[in-house]
């Protein structure tokens, strides 16, 4: 089988009994996964990378901009408790949709704005919160919206790559609800 093809194949991977995955590309992943560590009913956050060519890519080998992979949070979720809806917000706020492969200085298609969704449910709710959003901004909303592909979980060292600390060892809170301001590097 030829390795694109497995890269570009659906997720198979299956969430725990009740939880439902969703994958949000906002820029940098370590921000993103943190917002979303932080939201009511959100089981586990992973980052990792999506979208792309290569099977099994390094975080090296997306950053040479050749293999189209994003860098994506998948998020577990209990849709009993956390709705896809406030997963959607939580991604809105956490970055600028307006911005083509880029957010604020990291520049390239891995830093892409993406909602990847796994059901129908999930894509229609996409759809339309672009839409609303889109009646909100002043400038074209790029982000695309399209099926789960194969996740490719990063490096352990990026994994809550924030909440052990960053670059600097200032750790940040995952609490849910906690609004305290993300620093991106640490």
């Amino acid at each position: 089988m030829d390795q694109s093809s497995i890269a570009q194949g659906p997720d198979d991977d299956l969430p725990a009994p009740g939880q439902q995955f969703a994958q949000f590309g906002a820029g940098c992943f370590w921000g993103v996964e943190l917002a979303f560590q932080r939201v009511p009913g959100v089981s586990k956050t992973e980052v990792g990378y999506t979208q792309g060519f290569m099977h099994n890519p390094t975080y090296n080998d997306i950053c040479s901009g050749t293999t189209n992979h994003s860098e994506v949070v998948r998020v577990q979720y209990d849709p009993k408790s956390c709705s896809f809806d406030s997963l959607l917000d939580c991604f809105w706020e956490r970055h600028d949709p307006t911005t083509l492969n880029r957010q604020g200085n990291d520049v390239g298609t891995q830093y892409r704005s993406g909602i990847y969704f796994y059901t129908a449910e999930q894509e229609k709710a996409a759809l339309e919160s672009k839409e609303q959003h889109q009646k909100k901004m002043n400038r074209t909303i790029v982000t695309e919206i399209l099926p789960a592909k194969k996740f490719y979980r990063a490096e352990e060292y990026h994994q809550q790559y924030l909440a052990k600390g960053g670059r600097f060892g200032f750790k940040q809170s995952t609490d849910k609800g906690c609004n305290d301001p993300i620093r991106c590097y640490g």
